[in-house]
C-alpha cells in the first residue's frame, strides 16, 4: 500500500483438538483469506497447529510429528499469497521440547521463535512439557531434515546437514525479520506469557529497531481479563513506539478446564486499530480481523522519542545486539494499490468522538489553561486582566478561563476588565453578546467605541476609509490592541490573547495587533477544540441553571467567524473568514499531520481524502491545501514571537518549545508535491 501502510491481519482459526490436519486445513484457508484481503502480515494464536489444550498429548511422537508435517503442507499451499505468517507449534530440539512460533513466507520456513516465559499456574502448565528458550541460549539455529518430514512426518532435528537433506534453520529469540525494499518494516515475535513479564522480549526487540511485534497467545477468557489485555496491549505499544499484533486461541479449544475467547487485538503506539469481539467467529474458518498499521508514522514517533537513543538502560539491552539475527524476507509488491484503508481517519483528530471522553477532555483542557493563566496573575501580582471581547468564540473561550483562573486565585471577577471596542465591521448581534457574556460571568464591562481613533489615524497616514484594503483592516486590530496594552498598564493588569493554534498557523492575525498580548491562554487550542470547549461550557452552565449564560454562548456558537473588520451588510457579517482562507476542520486535520507525523504533503491529501470523504471534493481539499502550506510558510515571522501560553496537547506552535523554524524557509518542495497530485 501507499505512504507507509502495511497490512496486519490477526486470525484465531476454528481448530480442533490434536488435529493437525484439520487445523492446518483452516489455517490455509484463513491465510488465503486474509491474502485476499491485501494482509501482508497474518499472525495466528500459540500452539495452533496442535490447538493449545493437547495437555499430555504435547509429549506424543505423533502429535509433534504431524505438527511438523503440517507445518510444511502450509507452507507449501500458501506459497503464492505473497504474505508472512506467524503460527504456533510445538517443537522438539536437544531432547526439550519448545512452545515456538513459526514464521513463514515465500515457500520457506524463516525461524523458530521458541517462547521465553513459561506458566505454570492456575490453569496454564506449560512447565509440564515446554522449556523456556532460556535453555537453549547457546543454539541459534536448527538443522530441520525437510526430505524426512516429506517421506513420513518425522519432526527430528539432527546436525548431519547432509546436501540436499536439511535446512539450517534460525532458532532463537533474538531475531528481526525485514522485508527487502522496505525500510519501514522490521518485526519480531514473543509468545503470549512473554508479553506479562517484568521485562518482555519485544522491549529488547524494540530497542534494536523491530516495530512490530508478533504475539501469539492463548489466554483464557475470564472476568475482566479482556479489559487488563486491552489495556496491556495498548499501553505496552505505546512504550515501544511500535505496532503490536495480538492473536489469541478461540473457538475450538478444549473447555475443560477453561474457555477460550479470541480476544484479538491489532494495536499502534497505544491506539487500538482493531479488535475482536468476544467468541466472535465472523468468518466460516475462524475469527480475523483486520488493520493497516502506519509504518512511517511510527518512524516519525521514534525519531522523536529520546529514549531510543539516550536511555541508560538502552545500552544494557544493546550489549546483546551482537546475538541477534536480521532475516530479510523477498514480500511481493501488492497486486492492488487502491485498497481502501482498513483503518479509521478521524476528521477531526483533536476532538476524542465518544461524548463522555469529549467532556473529560474539555474539563482537562481548560484546567491546564486556568492553571497556566492563574500561575502568571501570582507571579506578577497582576491586580486585573483586560480582554479584548468581540463576541466570537475566541475571545468568548478566552474570558471564560480567566474566570475559572481568577476563581483559583481567590480573585473577584469584576477586576477583570473586558473591553468591546466596536469599530467598521461589528454587528448589533456580536455586540449585544459580548456584553451579555461580560455581564453574566461578573466581568466589568467598557465599551470604547474606535471607529473616530481609526478614522483619525487612516486621515493622518493619507489613507482613505473608502478603500478596504490590509491597511484598513490592520488599523483597527493594531488600535483596539494599543488600548488594551494602556488599559492594562493603568490598572495594573495583564492583557490576555485570545488568537488560537488555528489562526497562528495560518497567519491569520495582526502582526503586533492582535497577535500580540501579554499572555495567550488559547496560543495552542485550534479552533475546532475551541468550538466544543466554549460547547462544554454552555453545557456545564445548563447544568448549573445558568440558563441566560448558555443562551449567550449558544448564540456566540451559532455566529459565523469573522474578524469583523468590514462593515456589515444589511446588519450582517459581511466578512466570513472561513470563505477566505477556508474550512477551518481541514485546516486542523493538516496541522495535525503535518506538525504531529512530519507527513509529506501527498500523504496528508491522501488522509483527508478518505477522513472527508463525502463532505468535500478532492478537487477543494487540494486547494486548501496548498493555501494552508503557502501561508504556514509565509507567516513564520509572526509565530517567531508569539505570547507565552500553556501548551495543552501533542502539536503546538510556540518557538520555545515546539516549532523552531526559520521565517525565511521556502515552502516549494512542499507545493511542488501538491502540482503533482490530480
Amino acid at each position: 500500500m501507499k505512504y507507509g501502510f502495511f497490512r496486519v491481519c490477526s486470525a484465531s482459526p476454528d481448530v480442533t483438538v490434536a488435529q493437525c490436519k484439520a487445523n492446518a486445513d483452516c489455517i490455509i484457508k484463513c491465510i488465503h483469506k486474509a491474502a485476499e484481503r491485501g494482509a501482508r502480515l497474518v499472525v495466528f494464536p500459540e500452539l495452533c497447529i496442535t490447538s493449545y489444550t493437547c495437555a499430555d498429548l504435547f509429549w506424543q511422537k505423533a502429535l509433534l510429528n504431524s505438527a511438523m508435517e503440517e507445518l510444511f503442507r502450509i507452507i507449501k499451499k500458501t506459497e503464492k499469497d505473497g504474505c508472512i505468517s506467524v503460527l504456533g507449534l510445538p517443537f522438539a530440539e536437544n531432547g526439550f521440547l519448545y512452545n515456538c512460533a513459526a514464521v513463514v513466507s515465500g515457500g520457506k520456513l524463516l525461524a523458530l521463535v521458541p517462547k521465553t516465559f513459561i506458566p505454570g499456574g492456575g490453569e496454564f502448565y506449560e512447565e509440564r512439557y515446554f522449556s523456556s528458550a532460556l535453555k537453549n541460549a547457546g543454539e541459534t539455529s536448527v538443522f530441520i531434515n525437510l526430505a524426512e518430514i516429506a517421506q513420513n512426518g518425522t519432526s527430528g532435528s539432527d546436525k548431519k546437514n547432509e546436501s540436499g537433506k536439511t535446512c539450517e534453520i534460525p532458532f532463537t529469540t533474538d531475531i528481526i525479520f525485514k522485508i527487502s525494499g522496505n525500510d519501514d518494516f522490521a518485526m519480531a515475535v514473543e509468545i503470549s506469557e512473554d508479553l506479562w513479564a517484568l521485562t518482555p522480549p519485544s522491549s529488547r526487540h524494540a530497542l534494536l529497531g523491530a516495530n512490530v511485534i508478533a504475539n501469539p497467545s492463548a489466554k483464557s477468557k475470564i472476568i475482566g481479563g479482556s479489559e487488563y489485555k486491552k489495556l496491556l496491549v495498548s499501553s505496552h505499544s505505546a512504550r515501544i513506539a511500535g505496532a503490536y499484533v495480538y492473536s489469541e486461541a478461540g473457538h475450538g479449544e478444549s473447555t475443560q478446564d477453561a474457555v477460550f475467547g479470541s480476544d484479538n487485538i491489532i494495536c499502534e503506539n497505544g491506539t487500538i486499530l482493531s479488535e475482536s469481539k468476544a467468541f466472535e467467529k465472523n468468518d466460516e474458518n475462524g475469527a480475523l480481523i483486520f488493520a493497516d498499521i502506519d509504518l512511517e508514522r511510527l518512524s516519525q514517533e521514534r525519531s522523536k522519542a529520546s529514549a531510543f537513543l539516550q536511555c541508560e538502560e538502552a545500552s544494557k539491552f544493546l550489549s546483546k545486539s551482537n546475538s541477534y539475527k536480521t532475516v530479510w524476507i523477498n514480500l511481493p509488491t501488492p497486486s492492488k494499490s487502491d485498497l481502501k484503508l482498513e483503518r479509521n481517519i478521524d476528521p477531526h483528530p483533536f476532538i476524542p468522538a465518544d461524548k463522555d471522553e469529549r467532556a473529560a477532555r474539555c474539563r482537562e483542557v481548560t484546567d491546564i489553561q486556568a492553571e497556566g493563566l492563574a500561575k502568571r496573575i501570582r507571579h506578577t501580582k497582576a491586580e486585573h486582566a483586560v480582554i479584548g471581547l468581540s463576541g466570537g468564540l475566541d475571545s468568548t473561550l478566552a474570558l471564560l478561563v480567566t474566570c475559572k483562573s481568577f476563581d483559583m486565585c481567590g480573585i473577584a471577577r469584576n477586576k477583570i476588565k473586558a473591553l468591546t471596542m466596536p469599530c467598521f465591521g461589528t454587528t448589533d448581534r456580536t455586540y449585544e453578546n459580548a456584553c451579555a457574556l461580560a455581564k453574566q460571568t461578573g466581568a466589568d464591562l467598557k465599551t470604547i467605541d474606535i471607529k473616530d481613533s481609526v478614522l483619525k489615524h487612516l486621515n493622518d497616514i493619507g489613507h482613505s476609509e473608502d478603500e478596504h484594503d490590509s491597511t484598513y483592516e490592520n488599523a483597527q486590530a493594531r488600535e483596539r490592541t494599543q488600548v488594551l496594552m494602556d488599559i492594562a498598564n493603568m490598572t495594573g493588569g495583564l492583557v490576555i490573547g485570545t488568537g488560537d493554534l488555528s489562526e497562528l498557523a495560518l497567519g491569520w492575525a495582526t502582526y503586533n495587533g492582535d497577535h500580540m498580548s501579554m499572555y495567550n491562554v488559547n496560543g495552542s487550542i485550534p479552533k475546532t477544540l475551541v468550538r466544543h470547549l466554549v460547547t462544554w461550557f454552555a453545557e456545564e452552565a445548563l447544568k448549573n441553571n445558568e440558563k441566560r449564560t448558555a443562551e449567550v454562548l449558544k448564540d456566540i456558537l451559532d455566529t459565523p467567524v469573522s474578524p469583523e473588520l468590514l462593515p456589515p451588510e444589511n446588519g450582517n457579517i459581511a466578512q466570513k473568514t472561513e470563505d477566505l482562507v477556508g474550512p477551518y476542520e481541514l485546516h486542523d486535520f493538516f496541522i495535525y499531520y503535518m506538525l504531529r507525523f512530519g507527513f509529506s504533503p501527498a500523504k496528508i491529501f491522501f488522509l483527508a481524502k478518505q477522513a472527508f470523504y463525502g463532505v468535500y471534493a478532492d478537487k477543494l481539499i487540494l486547494k486548501w491545501l496548498k493555501f494552508f502550506y503557502k501561508r504556514f510558510f509565509s507567516q513564520q515571522f509572526k509565530r517567531s514571537c508569539m505570547p507565552d501560553g500553556p501548551k495543552v496537547g501533542t502539536v503546538g506552535l510556540s518557538p520555545r518549545g515546539d516549532l523552531k523554524m526559520p521565517s525565511d524557509a521556502n515552502a516549494q518542495i512542499w507545493l511542488d508535491e501538491l502540482e503533482k497530485l490530480k
